[in-house]
């Protein structure tokens, strides 16, 4: 396991992260790096993580005080009685979508008749595949549809074994993109729309820990806001630094970085500080997984998640550079 630890302080935070290194992570090092969590009486300790899903039993199972994970399967897992709660949203969109060909022709759903397509089948875009289709007039029986491993996804792809793949596309579209440009259809953009990444709790962890996940959650926030606002190049600079031995391509950092920008916010949560999650997002996000089957219908919005955990000020102060 990769991990690093910041100076000895107060209290200690033990992370578990979403994947192996990219992008999404970079607000996490370039808070380790300036030194904001232990100017803030944090000890914080970062862990890399093998999948979403993962990262959500392992933390629930009180491995680790937060985990950075989609928090879409952290709402599954909630459903099934694992007992926990979403604590800060930063990417609040789905981020699932195919990619094609920019010479493809392919623009939506209904141009996919007689189409190869990759996906995961243990992935999040499974269960929506139909729904997907629909949106096209078309079904499983009009494309043909490729299981491969997540691993396999961008390789599949790039290879040209598949016209097109289902991934999420800040992590996928600049893995691909030098060897086969690609665009994106976004399953939001057809109705299937959750959040993606942000950090999660055990309501335990909330209960023991709280100001001290308080002060990471929104030392996090404000970082992301920071990197955001032209500090791209500096955040690359923090995940290499952090991880030499991933061999990291900055490049490929820098550009899932500038694909997040798409997806991290709302119109519910617009103007709102990074972080701060909106009640109307969770409950239509709820309903689309009700729709597929992957939490019961009739869910209360206000139980997978919370806003308590998000310090305005000290977002801003870490979003302003300051400590």
């Amino acid at each position: 396991m990769l991990m690093i630890s910041t100076a000895s302080a107060a209290e200690t935070i033990r992370v578990r992260l979403d994947w192996t290194p990219w992008g999404n992570q970079a607000p996490f090092h370039l808070a380790a790096k300036k030194g904001l969590f232990a100017a803030n009486g944090l000890d914080v300790e970062i862990v890399d993580g093998n999948g979403s899903v993962a990262t959500v039993q392992i933390v629930g199972n009180g491995e680790f005080d937060v985990g950075h994970a989609s928090l879409a399967p952290m709402a599954i897992a909630r459903a099934k009685g694992l007992p926990v709660k979403a604590i800060a949203g930063f990417v609040r969109q789905n981020d699932i979508g195919l990619l094609v060909p920019k010479d493809s022709g392919i623009t939506k759903p209904a141009d996919l008749k007689g189409k190869k397509l990759a996906f995961t089948a243990g992935s999040l875009e499974a269960p929506f595949l139909d729904r997907f289709l629909a949106a096209g007039n078309l079904t499983r029986a009009d494309v043909d549809l490729i299981a491969v491993d997540a691993a396999a996804k961008g390789g599949t792809y790039m290879m040209g074994r598949a016209d097109g793949v289902f991934s999420t596309v800040p992590f996928i579209l600049p893995l691909v993109s030098a060897q086969r440009p690609s665009s994106v259809i976004r399953f939001a953009d057809y109705g299937l729309t959750f959040p993606s990444f942000g950090l999660f709790a055990t309501e335990k962890s909330i209960a023991a820990k709280g100001p001290a996940l308080k002060a990471f959650s929104s030392i996090v926030a404000g970082t992301w806001t920071y990197i955001l606002d032209g500090h791209e190049d500096e955040a690359v600079q923090a995940i290499i630094d952090a991880r030499p031995q991933a061999k990291l391509n900055p490049a490929v950092l820098r550009t899932q970085i500038e694909t997040l920008k798409g997806f991290v916010a709302t119109p519910a949560t617009n103007g709102k500080p990074m972080g701060v999650m909106a009640q109307a997002d969770w409950a239509e996000a709820l309903s689309v997984l009700a729709d597929g089957g992957l939490v019961p219908a009739g869910q209360d919005a206000a139980a997978y998640f919370t806003n308590d955990l998000i310090d305005p000020a000290l977002v801003a102060r870490a979003a302003a550079g300051g400590r």
